[in-house]
């Protein structure tokens, strides 16, 4: 399997909003990613449980890598739709987000996701997303 060369790029791979929420991305191969974060005080929400906006960030992300892993060179990808089901709040643990490229089109991407706390199958979410393909 093949990377995508951009993932080699550091500016990349080394945003800013990954570096604030903290948290590893694999390299993306054969339209699978796999994005994780060990959640502390800067994730979770007023209530004490991690903010939907970090469990967003983090699948769509893994979404991301996912995609890029079967585009040709000089082609990237932006997410156009994202339906999170939050199934169940978490308050610590290791957040894993799963994505897989179900179809690959020319123009756009459908993916499935899911999140889960490590050493535990039940989803905290379930995601179906459609990434652009774009020119780079």
């Amino acid at each position: 399997m093949r990377r995508h060369p951009v993932i080699d790029d550091p500016e990349y791979s080394e945003f800013p909003l990954r570096t604030f929420l903290d948290f590893t991305i694999d390299d993306g191969i054969g339209g699978e990613a796999v994005a994780a974060l060990d959640v502390s005080d800067r994730h979770l929400n007023p209530n004490g449980v991690v903010h939907g906006g970090v469990v967003f960030t983090l699948v769509d992300t893994a979404m991301g890598r996912a995609t890029m892993s079967v585009l040709e060179e000089g082609r990237i990808c932006a997410s156009i739709e994202v339906a999170v089901r939050y199934l169940r709040p978490i308050t610590d643990g290791r957040l894993v987000a799963t994505a897989s490229v179900l179809r690959a089109g020319r123009r756009i991407v459908h993916l499935e996701g899911r999140v889960t706390v490590d050493g535990d199958d039940r989803p905290v979410a379930v995601v179906q997303a459609s990434f652009a393909v774009l020119e780079a």
